[in-house]
């Protein structure tokens, strides 16, 4: 019996650029399923993802839940004796697999490359400078001003009293990226579900859950997981990267937690309480939060990236810019946002205003590419757990007749 392989030239030459250059290494001895803890012995993985990707068969990998489900934490790279580094194929395939479902495709394939890092940070730098020029408020405020009024001035001041300026052209801009990036999103794990149905061979459901059934059963428990980390700290050679992510995490938490109060108090109350539209004390226990959180961001982000620094001079990992550029935003975020706040509080508006403005444009960057960088594991591996289990449940198996 003969097999046709077609193989995606393309797409194995996207996994070379992104990481996975040491594919052909790989000699099936099957050494990263025995370590992977994803492995059983009807799912030898990554042994098979593996085998496909050689082949460059791109629709059999971009639709395999196993390849979202891969922490990547090392174990089969460390003990793989031929040095083909499956972790970094497998990193190679998702980042592919974000630029195939992204939307806008023209986006998406931007944020993929970083030869394209001026056009990367120059869109959101030229719109905001844009915005910042038509607002009016393009001026450096006094000293007494910048203390009294920090940065909500900087695109200008109305007699508005049901909005503040600033706080209209901060939310027509952060609340544009955020859409796109949502809607982004939804297009792609609309895309990559009915790839996972298919390449498990769920095909369709006995019933389907309602929504509430679904985020109860699959997505809900799917979260938890993530929050506790459970396949995190069953990482042995890459144990180190769960002291990263977990400040990370719950600094990410926490500052949407600011970010909604903020809206809320800055959107609604601030229309019956004038003051809500300054800056909060530095005792506000928002406030205290929220600079917790960004210390926890700088030194969540610095963990990793030394434990980046450190896999690739010891050659367990490849350089990419696709590890890479997650890792400079959050930091230009966390840097930025707490340089401005500090200059604030000692006065300096000149470069205080400066500061501000590349906060604003870092912070729009992490939105705007959030669906096709690898920040879009908190999306694509959420609902890849999700139909981990969706998969084995009664929805789609029947118990009676197994």
């Amino acid at each position: 019996m003969s097999m046709n392989v077609q193989p995606d030239l393309d797409f194995i030459k996207d996994m070379k650029a992104a990481g996975g250059d040491t594919l052909k290494k790989c000699f099936q001895c099957a050494t990263c399923s025995v370590v992977c803890p994803l492995s059983s012995d009807d799912n030898p993985f990554p042994r098979r993802e593996m085998i496909f990707a050689q082949w460059g068969l791109k629709d059999k990998l971009i639709g395999d839940a196993n390849v979202l489900l891969c922490h990547q934490c090392g174990d089969c790279t460390a003990y793989c004796p031929r040095g083909a580094k499956p972790g970094d194929v497998l990193g190679a395939i998702r980042a592919y697999a974000y630029k195939y479902y992204g939307w806008p495709k023209g986006l998406a394939k931007l944020a993929s490359s970083g030869k394209n890092m001026p056009m990367l940070i120059g869109i959101p730098a030229v719109i905001i400078l844009v915005f910042w020029l038509i607002s009016g408020g393009m001026h450096i405020p006094s000293t007494e001003e910048f203390v009294h009024h920090g940065y909500g001035n900087f695109f200008g001041h109305w007699n508005f009293h049901l909005l503040a300026k600033n706080v209209f052209f901060i939310d027509l801009l952060m609340l544009s990226a955020a859409g796109i990036a949502v809607y982004g999103s939804y297009k792609g794990v609309t895309a990559m579900w009915k790839a996972m149905a298919e390449n498990a061979g769920v095909g369709d459901a006995l019933y389907r859950p309602s929504v509430p059934q679904f985020v109860k059963e699959f997505f809900w428990p799917a979260v938890v997981e993530i929050v506790q980390h459970e396949r995190f700290k069953k990482c042995k050679a890459n144990a180190d990267r769960i002291r990263g992510h977990l400040p990370l995490m719950w600094a990410f938490i926490a500052l949407l937690f600011v970010t909604a109060y903020s809206a809320f108090a800055q959107d609604f109350l601030g229309i019956f309480i004038p003051s809500l539209h300054g800056p909060m004390s530095l005792w506000n226990p928002v406030k205290i939060l929220a600079n917790v959180a960004a210390i926890a961001l700088v030194v969540g982000t610095g963990i990793l990236w030394g434990n980046r620094t450190k896999m690739e001079a010891e050659g367990q990992s490849s350089r990419t810019f696709y590890d890479w550029f997650l890792i400079w935003m959050i930091m230009a975020v966390g840097v930025t946002g707490i340089g401005a706040e500090l200059l604030r509080l000692i006065g300096v508006a000149s470069i205080g205003y400066v500061v501000y403005y590349l906060h604003l444009v870092s912070v729009m960057m992490l939105f705007l590419y959030m669906p096709y960088t690898k920040f879009a594991h908190l999306v694509y591996r959420t609902f890849a757990m999700a139909f981990e289990r969706y998969r084995d449940s009664a929805y789609v198996k029947n118990p009676v007749s197994e």
